[in-house]
């Protein structure tokens, strides 16, 4: 089967690889589409990252580069390992695409997402979803429903930014500031606009400002070249400020405009991967009690980010801003993405193409 490999920074390639084996308690999926991450840009840009370096196997997987690439993925099931009697060939699913320890609790409430040794399918091993099939442990895989592959594809950074919502502790009818608007910043909208929140969004690129209002997942978009954006947040909140802000792009000046903008015991989660060590307005912090939170991947978020989706109070299809197939991936996908991502939320890649 073909499948994309990664060997090293800035060399990927499109090789035919043995199709996985069924074991028991494991479920085998044909891949229907796959999206490109930020993550799989970092890693072809600027890795190793996740991805175990040649020659440094992952701990759990046992894998290191070359490893087959993609965690955004869906598919339909073609056969079911022994001891599985909960799912059916030809249903259609969605993977939760974790590597973790056999003995860590993955049950609802757990925090199994910061368990040690953690890391992802598609990055540490074990296959992914640039590739025609996969073969996963039945615990990460969850059934879609009616809900289209090619928009099921984008279940899992909506459960980040679901994850996101969670940690945030927001409530609907609160307003929340979001810091960004590129793919992670507008899901973590369209999420929160789900929920019930007025939702304020800061973005510099034009076509980004354009997807968030075409969207719908904003009630106002504002360039902070032309806009004091707290001061605006302010102004439309009674002087209070924004109950939660969410910092969705890695940029210093964003960080400090959210540490403005909340409230007086406000909350601001940090959702974007730094590859730096920013500054932060800690006596503003301080003086205003602001909870400054973490959050990574997602822990029990795919059921309920299933649900908002397959209920229809969240449309995933305008999100979807383009389709290639496998043998494009740098040239139609990763190069795409790089150069011209103003234009760009997700690509996503059929991996027989």
């Amino acid at each position: 089967m073909k499948a994309a490999r990664y060997y090293d920074q800035k060399d990927i390639r499109i090789e035919e690889i043995e199709e996985p084996e069924l074991q028991p308690g494991t479920v085998a999926i044909d891949v229907a589409w796959c999206g490109i991450c930020g993550t799989d840009l970092h890693e072809y840009l600027e890795g190793p990252i996740f991805i175990p370096p040649a020659g440094h196997p992952h701990p759990i997987s046992g894998e290191s580069a070359p490893v087959t690439m993609g965690h955004e993925f869906s598919g339909t099931i073609t056969a079911l390992g022994e001891g599985i009697d909960d799912l059916r060939v030809g249903e259609n699913v969605v993977v939760e695409p974790y590597i973790i320890h056999d003995d860590v609790d993955t049950s609802q409430g757990q925090q199994y997402q910061l368990s040690k040794d953690m890391n992802f399918i598609g990055l540490g091993g074990r296959g992914g979803g640039l590739a025609e099939k996969i073969v996963v442990q039945r615990r990460w895989v969850h059934p879609i429903g009616q809900i289209p592959l090619d928009q099921a594809a984008l279940i899992e950074p909506l459960s980040v930014a679901h994850h996101a919502f969670v940690r945030s502790g927001a409530k609907e009818g609160q307003v929340a500031i979001v810091g960004g608007a590129g793919p992670i910043g507008l899901l973590t909208a369209a999420v929160l606009k789900a929920k019930g929140l007025k939702v304020y969004i800061s973005e510099l690129s034009e076509a980004r400002k354009a997807k968030a209002l075409e969207t719908g997942v904003a009630e106002e978009v504002f360039d902070p070249r032309e806009t004091d954006v707290a001061q605006r947040v302010r102004e439309l909140t009674g002087g209070r400020g924004a109950d939660v802000g969410f910092e969705c792009s890695s940029v210093p000046v964003v960080l400090d405009m959210l540490v403005d903008a909340v409230a007086a015991g406000g909350v601001i989660v940090n959702v974007s991967i730094w590859g730096h060590k920013p500054a932060v307005d800690m006596p503003k912090l301080v003086l205003k009690e602001i909870d400054l939170r973490g959050t990574i991947g997602y822990a029990g978020d795919h059921p309920d980010t299933i649900e908002l989706v397959s209920s229809g109070k969240l449309d995933l299809a305008p999100f979807v801003t383009g389709r290639i197939g496998l043998d494009g991936l740098i040239s139609e996908g990763f190069e795409q993405l790089i150069n011209n991502n103003e234009h760009h939320v997700k690509i996503i890649v059929d991996p027989r193409g």
